[in-house]
């Protein structure tokens, strides 16, 4: 069986964040105070979705990215526009938990989001009312990842970071803890 080792930032977490979060929000016991439960990230080919290599590159694209290999999302609704019909596959997604999340979370922080140009921070207001947040990225080239030499076409992806806690104060609170630069 494989060890399993923490990240920096999940032993900083467990050491530092939890600990202050218990003070912040005064807690009765360690087990109210949120944690980050999983990340979702999805990807389309866009308006592309009826080319079948597009839907490949977005593929190989999350799975670079990720390091898992990604389940195909499929339409739920016909697009005339995009010529897409219900059922077709229109991008994929991946759900990273445990070391995968962590070292994801990181990746982010420190280098990806410091490359998109003119950045000033993430919104504030992208929490959906019940601790969860979601952030869209305009351009997938912002990873290390990706060559830019082998995209034909720039596509976004949408990423939700799901936590345990039940507001979004909480919520913000925890991952401005935990890192992530938030715009003044």
């Amino acid at each position: 069986m494989a060890k399993i080792t923490k990240t920096a930032l999940e032993k900083k977490y467990l050491k530092d964040i939890r600990s202050a979060l218990v003070k912040e929000f005064n807690y009765k016991s360690i087990m109210q105070v949120p944690r980050l439960q999983k990340i979702i990230i999805n990807m389309t080919a866009g308006n592309e979705v009826s080319n079948s290599k597009a839907i490949e590159e977005v593929m190989t694209e999350l799975a670079l990215i990720t390091g898992q290999k990604p389940y195909k999302t499929v339409a739920k609704k016909s697009l005339a526009s995009w010529k897409l019909r219900e059922g077709m596959p229109m991008g994929g997604k991946v759900t990273l938990r445990r070391e995968r999340m962590w070292s994801f979370l990181t990746k982010l922080i420190e280098v990806a989001l410091p490359r998109v140009r003119d950045f000033n921070g993430v919104s504030t207001k992208s929490f959906d009312g019940r601790g969860n947040y979601a952030l869209g990225i305009k351009e997938e080239i912002i990873f290390p990842e990706i060559s830019f030499d082998k995209i034909r076409k720039l596509k976004g992806m949408d990423v939700i970071l799901v936590t345990s806690a039940k507001s979004d104060k909480e919520a913000l609170s925890l991952l401005k803890l935990l890192g992530l630069p938030f715009a003044k």
